[in-house]
């Protein structure tokens, strides 16, 4: 009979010992300070429709408002005055004002969403790649496991032709009791990988 490891096959001496998978999302979560937890908060809120409808209706209330007001103090003198006539020049830096902070809070987050992207990147990569190592490593065991099928057919079929030289019931017996030595020696290491 074969050394005992060389019929186990390679999957014998494999041992599931790399890192574990890693959650990137909560560890870059556990990573995140208040002032970039508060950066994607405001660009969750910017970047949605309910702001976008709010912010429009005061832009439209605010124009409304001094456009009424400036059409009400030409007819009646005396009553309150625009705030902000047109061209609306108070609500322009208002704007501005408002943009001047959006857009370099909103790049924050976008840039930290790139790097997160390119941590699950990479850990996609790791993760592909000992995939790859362990498909190999299957793929081998099925080719090993298939060769010992077909020497254990071709040895069923010498029995039959060589029926008459010995008897029959031993060789399936020897057969039998190396199949069963096999899988006793492939339990215990099977065991040790699930642990």
């Amino acid at each position: 009979m074969k050394d005992s490891k060389d019929s186990l096959g390679p999957a014998a001496d494999y041992r599931h010992d790399h890192p574990p998978v890693r959650n990137v999302n909560a560890e870059y979560e556990k990573i995140r300070t208040f002032g970039q937890r508060l950066a994607d908060r405001l660009t969750s809120v910017i970047g949605s429709w309910p702001f976008m409808i709010i912010q429009s209706s005061f832009l439209l209330a605010w124009m409304a408002v001094n456009v009424y007001l400036v059409i009400s103090y030409k007819a009646h003198h005396g009553n309150l005055t625009a705030w902000d006539p047109y061209p609306f020049i108070l609500l322009n830096l208002v704007l501005s004002f408002q943009a001047a902070y959006t857009g370099p809070i909103v790049m924050m987050s976008q840039n930290r969403e790139e790097q997160k992207d390119r941590l699950q990147a990479q850990n996609d990569y790791e993760i592909n790649k000992k995939a790859e190592l362990e498909i190999e490593l299957i793929t081998k065991q099925l080719m090993h496991l298939t060769s010992m099928t077909l020497d254990t057919r071709k040895q069923m079929e010498g029995l039959k032709s060589s029926a008459a030289e010995q008897p029959v019931l031993d060789k399936l017996d020897e057969v039998m009791r190396q199949i069963e030595e096999i899988r006793v020696q492939m339990t215990p290491a099977a065991n040790v990988d699930r642990n």
